[in-house]
């Protein structure tokens, strides 16, 4: 799907431009320290875009620190006053969440447009389904079982649409959209019909996704169902838990879909009864030692790790790994491209596989 391209402050969002990482940071905004804390946070894993809640006029007005000292782009989310939009558009938002509907009629829509064309600064309209219009509810609440993901993913796209024309009416059209549903079919669905009828960036993810147990599932199903189809040009993880596993997430659908090289993939075995090692344990230092160097701006150059829990199978089902550990009966062997170099202890295997992939990381 090709659409227009709007920009997020340095940040494509549309066109060609990569599919872009967001979050949203649960401080009060209000509090400029403990904010920039989390962004710098969030940006250190990888987020690109980041959102802020604007429930009041000093979470408006502490846009202005924050935007000034912020590395990423930040979004103001908006509801229920426009005077609010104004005010943080004013004070450096590189783009608002809206909703015109719940803003305030007419007039409150005109003036964000007018703030929107002059400071240069998009917008994002969407629909969820908790929050349709009243004609489209009346409709899902009549419906079967059978019938009620099609009516909801119709009534998120038309929702949608007349929330984006609303907009195009005074001029704007640095327009990015979402249609979100806790429903991962009827999310699929909304997305694939207004990608066919408009050309509008889409902002993809699973609304109200739960616990990560729950989330990262069911968003790695429906963002990774509609990337694959080339819908999608940015994408945040819902999770209820701390924003940075949001971003790991997000990133990790990315890699998994082929949007995003993982530099480097790490592959482990799932266990079984030959396993003699704490392979669990292993593969978790290993993924946190590629975190960890990634968050220090290194740049691991080698395109596949393996942690494998039997000697028997390890070096061969992984012989395309740049390097591997293998587990044996309370020892490990280091290989390269499926080569035994080397037999140690536990302990003393996963220093000598941080050593290599350190030696193999170049630093920003």
């Amino acid at each position: 799907m090709t659409t227009r391209v709007i920009n997020i402050g340095s940040v494509a969002v549309g066109g060609n431009a990569p599919v872009s990482v967001q979050s949203m940071c649960n401080t009060p905004t209000a509090d400029v320290e403990q904010t920039l804390q989390q962004i710098h946070r969030l940006a250190a894993a990888g987020c690109e875009i980041i959102r802020l809640a604007v429930p009041d006029m000093a979470a408006a007005e502490a846009f202005k620190p924050i935007t000034e000292a912020s590395p990423i782009p930040v979004i103001a989310d908006i509801h229920f006053d426009h005077r609010l939009a104004v005010a943080a558009i004013a004070n450096g938002a590189a783009a608002v969440r809206v909703n015109p509907g719940n803003l305030g009629g007419d007039d409150a829509v005109k003036a964000v447009a007018e703030a929107l064309l002059q400071y240069n600064v998009p917008v994002r309209v969407g629909a969820n389904s908790g929050s349709l219009p009243k004609e489209f509810i009346h409709h899902l609440n009549a419906a079967s079982a059978a019938e009620h993901d099609e009516l909801l993913s119709e009534a998120l796209v038309q929702s949608v649409l007349q929330q984006a024309a609303a907009f195009e009416h005074y001029g704007v059209r640095n327009i990015k959209v979402s249609l979100k549903a806790s429903s991962v079919p009827a999310t699929v669905k909304a997305y694939r019909k207004f990608a066919a009828r408009a050309d509008y960036p889409l902002h993809v993810g699973v609304t109200e996704a739960g616990t990560p147990a729950r989330g990262i599932v069911k968003s790695a199903a429906g963002i990774g169902a509609l990337l694959l189809d080339n819908i999608g040009n940015t994408i945040r993880v819902s999770l209820t838990a701390d924003p940075e596993q949001e971003v790991i997430a997000a990133l990790r659908i990315l890699e998994s879909v082929g949007l995003r090289s993982a530099a480097p993939d790490l592959v482990a075995c799932p266990t079984c009864g030959r396993t003699r090692i704490n392979l669990v344990e292993l593969a978790e230092k290993v993924e946190a030692l590629i975190n960890r160097i990634k968050a220090e701006k290194g740049r691991i150059q080698l395109k596949k790790i393996a942690v494998m829990g039997c000697v028997v199978n390890g070096p061969g089902e992984a012989k395309d790994a740049d390097l591997g550990i293998a587990g044996g009966d309370g020892k490990v062997v280091l290989f390269r491209k499926g080569q035994i170099e080397a037999t140690l202890s536990e302990s003393a295997g996963f220093e000598a596989l941080e050593k290599l992939i350190r030696e193999n990381t170049v630093w920003e």
